[in-house]
C-alpha cells in the first residue's frame, strides 16, 4: 500500500492531525535551553527596558503567569520594543549545541501517516533551529510561529520605559498549576499566543484544522487545558502524571508508541483492511 493510501484510510479514523509544540515538548528539559532562556529575559528586561534588577524576577513570573509569554506581558503593561530585536536578544544566544539528532523521534513522527503541525509561541528563527539541530526539518508539514500569529512589527525599535498603556479588558489570572483565579482586569496585550483561545483559532484557520481530530503535543498544563476546552485531545509531555483535562501523559515525547499505541493500530488495522479487500478482489472465483 502506498503512504497516500494509508493516509487517506488513517484520515478516517479518530484522529487527522498531530499539533506539537516545541521548546521542552520535542527535546527534554535537561537540554538547559529553558533555564538559559529565562536568563536571557531577565537580563533583556535590565539591559534593554532599564528594568529595575530587584523587580525583574517576580516580574518576569507574574507576566508569564498572567499572558502566556513574558513578551506578551510587557507590552501589555506599555513597554515598547522591537519583536526581531527581542527575539534575537532571548534565543540567538541559546546553547542550541546541547540539542543533538533525534533519530527515534524522527523514525516515529515519519512512521506516522497524519499530518504533523509545529505550534510555538516562539519566532521562526528559534524554531527552525531547534528542528534543524533535532534533525525533523522534514518531519512536519507546516510550523506555526511568532511571525504566523503576529505578522506585523507594531512595535517601535524604542528602549524606553512604560509608555501609554494598553485598553483593559477582563482576563483570568492563572497561577502555576494552570488553574484560573478570580476574573481580574487586566490590560490587553496586543501579542497572540498560547494559552489563550484567539490564538488556538487563528491556527487552527491557517493550517486548516479539525480540533475534534487533532492530538496536541505540549509541555505546558495551561496551553493543554485550554486547548482541551476548545475541542482538542490533549497530550502532557514531560510528566507521566495525567493532570485535569488532559487526555494522555508521556514522561518523554519517546514514549508516544507506549502511550498512544491506538496511532498505530489505526494504521495497521487499515492497512489489513486494504490486503483483505486486494486479495478478494484479485482471487478468481471458481465454479
Amino acid at each position: 500500500m502506498e503512504f497516500g493510501d494509508q493516509y487517506q484510510q488513517v484520515a478516517k479514523s479518530k484522529f487527522e492531525c498531530l499539533l506539537f509544540d516545541v521548546d521542552d515538548t520535542l527535546y527534554p528539559v535537561s537540554s538547559g535551553l529553558a533555564g538559559e532562556c529565562t536568563k536571557n529575559i531577565k537580563e533583556y528586561m535590565i539591559k534593554k527596558l532599564r528594568m529595575e534588577e530587584s523587580e525583574v524576577p517576580e516580574m518576569c513570573v507574574q507576566l508569564y503567569k498572567d499572558y502566556g509569554t513574558t513578551m506578551s506581558g510587557l507590552r501589555a503593561i506599555g513597554y515598547e520594543f522591537d519583536y526581531d530585536d527581542y527575539h534575537s536578544f532571548v534565543h540567538g544566544r541559546l546553547p542550541y549545541e546541547n540539542l543533538k539528532p533525534d533519530h527515534v523521534l524522527r523514525n516515529l513522527l515519519h512512521s506516522l501517516p497524519y499530518r504533523k503541525v509545529i505550534f510555538s509561541n516562539a519566532n521562526k528563527a528559534h524554531v527552525a533551529q531547534v528542528l534543524s539541530r533535532l534533525g525533523l526539518e522534514d518531519c512536519f508539514e507546516k510550523i506555526i510561529c511568532f511571525e504566523t500569529l503576529n505578522p506585523t512589527n507594531e512595535s517601535s525599535t524604542s528602549n524606553c520605559g512604560v509608555g501609554t498603556q494598553f485598553k483593559g479588558s477582563k482576563s483570568q489570572s492563572m497561577d502555576h498549576s494552570g488553574e484560573p483565579n478570580a476574573v481580574s482586569v487586566l490590560p490587553k496585550s496586543p501579542v497572540i499566543c498560547k494559552p489563550f483561545e484567539e490564538a488556538f483559532e487563528q491556527a487552527f484557520k491557517i493550517a486548516g484544522i479539525d480540533p475534534q481530530k487533532t492530538l496536541f503535543f505540549d509541555d505546558s498544563i495551561r496551553n493543554l487545558q485550554t486547548a482541551k476546552s476548545i475541542g482538542l485531545h490533549t497530550v502532557l509531555v514531560g510528566s507521566s502524571h495525567r493532570a485535569k483535562r488532559v487526555d494522555y501523559a508521556l514522561e518523554s515525547i519517546h514514549n508516544i508508541r507506549e502511550a498512544l499505541p491506538e496511532l498505530w493500530e489505526a494504521l495497521e488495522t487499515s492497512v489489513a483492511v486494504s490486503y483483505s479487500e486486494k486479495t478478494a478482489i484479485e482471487t478468481p472465483v471458481r465454479a
